[in-house]
């Protein structure tokens, strides 16, 4: 999956968050929906003007962010 074609950033859209391109729709929406335990095929649903790809690439985009920087856990927090 090659998020920068479904990703986009634009100052102007959302304050410059990362949205689902031609949308308003910010990736960390669909992201926060996932974490809840919606489906792809909720996440559509609840946002028609998004397709089961968008949810992927949203996906593959925190992948590849999670890959470029450390958050830290607190202290003694299992692995």
């Amino acid at each position: 999956m090659n998020w920068t074609e479904r990703i986009s950033v634009d100052p102007n859209v959302c304050h410059g968050k990362a949205c689902i391109r031609g949308t308003r729709v910010m990736v960390s929406v669909v992201l926060d929906n996932l974490a809840a335990g919606l489906s792809p095929a909720e996440i559509v649903r609840s946002y028609p003007s998004l397709q089961s790809d968008d949810v992927t690439a949203a996906v593959a985009y925190a992948a590849e962010l999670a890959r470029e920087r450390i958050v830290p856990t607190p202290a003694g927090a299992a692995a």
